[in-house]
């Protein structure tokens, strides 16, 4: 799962907790204190947590969308009747393309031209647009939505919710919530050239470079690890066992919980391990430099005709890549490891928030407004409305027994499941498209999963996962200083982080690097970073 988290939170005090609850409530008749009055339009008058959602009159809501290129939205989707028929609520889709998705979100947000439902968006993209006040602070709006209060007390994720909180005490995103962690991605191994070898899953990264170079003794020809992702799913999952963050979840600060303060993460002892540590593989041959900088295709073919052995993986990518690819080695299998331990142990850091949802603040001017956060607390938080959007209609795309279990259609696939299906449940129905279909139950998300894939995520729940970092939201006239430092900081860090690991630049220079982060505003930075952590601490204690 990809995450990108500029404030997350270790612990709470008690009073805390009551104070974020109490932020989050509001009178009858008022979220949060705000006036709603001429604006219960078509909304439910007695809307609670388990009802089915359904406008007293027809609503027309518009959402940013983003188009996956693998099941590229149709306008005939099963999924957008079925909306309408159940909720009384036609769903506009404003399309961009996935490549281009972040970009053109921030210039439509910008612009104020955004959809009512800003949808597709992570943990801290939304505080670009919080001082422009383009986008709703939707805590003030929670007495609105029933099943997402439900879901924050019953799961306990007050503490996750307040790592949200702008400098206002506010938040402005409201996000996928999880039940539990839900870990995924990690290195996945040619599992039958383990066994001919004589040698086991890895269970540390220093055993995995033992695996490696065992592999390398065999085939001393090839790459024992060509990755994908150009490198940020390998440094970002084996970065949370050496106490820092890279990758895909790279951090600029991380927080010291032994000197209680944040450091710049990019000159940190533990970046410097983790970038060591990957030199090492880079330079003893046993990781495809290219690993980096290739694209997916040609890391895949690489695996398919037997020019590596490991590769970064998650539950869809063994299903829909690594196994069709294999076909032609006879005898060859694959399957994911659960993440090796690290310096820091056996541990994982997984939050339980999402890619969720903005709000523009244009919404709040409809008459229809109330109606647009009901229907968004029933699509989004509901049971129902996850199901919907996950496994489409009972009877037509699946069947549920009983017992409450369910099975696809024969005729229609999806990752393991009937993968030789005619119709596909996203390319074909619009279902568990990545838009709606995100957090819920630990039930509910392991549905779809193969037996495999929940054998994996009980072997990752049995490893601790680490606290989060305590918040430290920006002012805005801080914001906007950080901002200055914050893009030649990371420019510089990864591009050195990458020298670094190919051998490009040497690791004897590593102080000189660290300087060259301190000429870029690195102290400046912490220092604003560590002002704003003190401010928030002092205010919630």
């Amino acid at each position: 799962m990809r995450t990108k988290w500029n404030r997350v939170l270790a612990a709470l005090t008690a009073a805390g907790l009551v104070a974020g609850l109490a932020a989050c409530s509001g009178e009858e008749g008022a979220a949060g204190g705000a006036d709603l009055d001429g604006k219960r339009v078509a909304a439910m008058t007695d809307y609670k947590a388990g009802d089915r959602f359904k406008a007293t009159e027809p609503v027309e809501l518009r959402v940013l969308y983003s188009d996956h290129p693998n099941y590229p939205v149709k306008d005939d989707w099963l999924l957008w009747s079925e909306i309408t028929g159940r909720t009384n609520v036609k769903v506009k889709p404003t399309i961009v393309p996935m490549s281009d998705y972040e970009q053109k979100r921030s210039l439509v947000v910008g612009a104020g031209d955004a959809p009512e439902i800003i949808a597709k968006t992570y943990p801290n993209q939304e505080d670009a647009f919080v001082a422009s006040g383009a986008i709703l602070p939707v805590s003030d709006y929670l007495d609105l939505m029933p099943n997402l209060k439900a879901k924050i007390e019953k799961w306990k994720l007050q503490p996750e919710l307040d790592t949200l909180r702008q400098d206002d005490g506010k938040f402005y995103l409201l996000p996928g919530v999880h039940e539990a962690p839900w870990p995924d991605y990690t290195l996945a191994f040619r599992t039958d050239e383990l066994t001919r070898l004589g040698l086991a899953a890895p269970k540390t990264w220093d055993e995995v470079y033992t695996v490696l170079k065992a592999i390398k003794a065999a085939h001393p020809d090839s790459y024992q690890l060509s990755d994908r992702f150009e490198g940020n799913s390998i440094l970002n999952v084996a970065a949370q066992t050496f106490g820092t963050t890279a990758g895909w979840g790279y951090e600029q600060s991380q927080f010291d919980e032994g000197g209680k303060k944040f450091a710049y993460t990019g000159a940190t002892p533990e970046y410097r391990k983790l970038v060591e540590y990957f030199h090492k593989l880079v330079a003893e041959g046993l990781m495809d430099p290219e690993s980096f900088t290739q694209k997916d295709e040609p890391a895949i073919q690489k695996f398919a005709t037997g020019k590596s052995y490991a590769i970064s993986s998650n539950a869809q990518t063994i299903v829909n890549d690594y196994r069709p690819g294999l076909k032609n080695i006879p005898g060859a299998t694959v399957a994911k490891i659960p993440l090796p331990a690290g310096p820091q142990g056996d541990v994982m850091r997984v939050t339980r928030l999402e890619n969720g949802l903005m709000i523009s603040a244009k919404a709040l001017q409809s008459d229809k407004f109330v109606a647009m956060m009901q229907f968004v607390d029933w699509l989004w938080y509901s049971d129902e409305g996850a199901e919907f959007v996950k496994w489409g209609v009972v009877g037509t795309t699946y069947d549920k027994d009983a017992t409450g279990k369910r099975a696809l259609k024969s005729d229609i696939g999806f990752g393991g499941m009937n993968p030789d299906a005619p119709k596909k449940l996203q390319k074909d129905f619009g279902f568990q498209g990545g838009v709606f279909a995100y957090g819920g139950s630990t039930e509910l998300l392991q549905s779809m999963f193969t037996e495999e894939e929940v054998a994996f995520q009980k072997a990752m729940s049995a490893k601790r996962n680490l606290p989060l970092a305590p918040p430290s939201p920006f002012t805005d006239a801080e914001r906007e200083q950080a901002t200055l430092w914050e893009t030649p900081l990371k420019d510089l860090t990864k591009q050195a982080t990458l020298q670094f690991i190919l051998g490009d630049r040497d690791l004897s220079t590593w102080d000189a690097y660290v300087k060259e982060l301190d000429g870029k505003g690195m102290g400046q930075y912490v220092q604003l970073v560590n002002t704003a952590y003190e401010r928030y601490k002092q205010k919630n204690g």
